[in-house]
């Protein structure tokens, strides 16, 4: 590697700069890249082949699958499940409280998953309790508010539909309700 900054882990083999925080009894998986200010906490998980940008904080009981990709300032609370080939865009935001307080010492934690390959753009906002399904396309600056449908494109404030995309994020329909099938004009790949 050519960045002096950054160093591998003998034991694990994952990469992992100066600045970055591994608490003990995180996992890393193989290839993973963990850039400056990370911070990981106990019990997190992160898979193999990922790439964790700048001042990302992974909380303690967080699972992120294998090929994700979080780009920098974005907190993933614990509760939140990021599946395989996840993009999480800079500054992006997942809740994981649907009341909070800052006295509370009484709430509880509202689950929320990011199905594989969906993508989340720069500064949108995932209120806890949803799903994000598939290959599913969430636009910069959205507010998640109810479920995303897999292949659905979502934009706005709330985030509403906008379409359906294909796996390489080209959009393929404007249709409100998800097509029987459709090729991508783009990829060639049937949906």
């Amino acid at each position: 590697m050519s960045d002096s900054s950054v160093t591998e882990s003998p034991e694990t083999s994952f990469f992992c700069h100066p600045t970055a925080e591994v608490e003990p009894g995180a996992q890393i998986g193989r290839d993973t890249r963990l850039w400056r200010q990370v911070h990981v906490r106990t019990g997190a998980s992160i898979g193999v082949g990922c790439n964790i940008g700048k001042n990302v904080f992974v909380d303690e009981g967080v699972r992120i699958g294998d090929r994700v990709k979080i780009q920098n300032n974005v907190s993933v609370y614990r509760g939140v499940t990021l599946e395989d080939d996840v993009f999480v865009g800079p500054s992006a935001v997942f809740t994981n409280d649907l009341r909070p307080r800052a006295g509370s010492t009484e709430w509880t934690v509202v689950p929320t998953i990011v199905r594989r390959g969906a993508s989340i753009g720069g500064g949108a906002v995932i209120v806890c309790g949803h799903e994000i399904g598939e290959w599913a396309m969430v636009a910069a600056g959205a507010v998640v508010t109810r479920d995303v449908a897999p292949h659905q494109l979502v934009a706005g404030n709330p985030a509403r539909h906008r379409g359906w995309v294909c796996r390489c994020g080209q959009k393929i329909s404007d249709a409100v309700e998800p097509p029987a099938v459709l090729t991508c004009p783009t990829c060639q790949q049937l949906q």
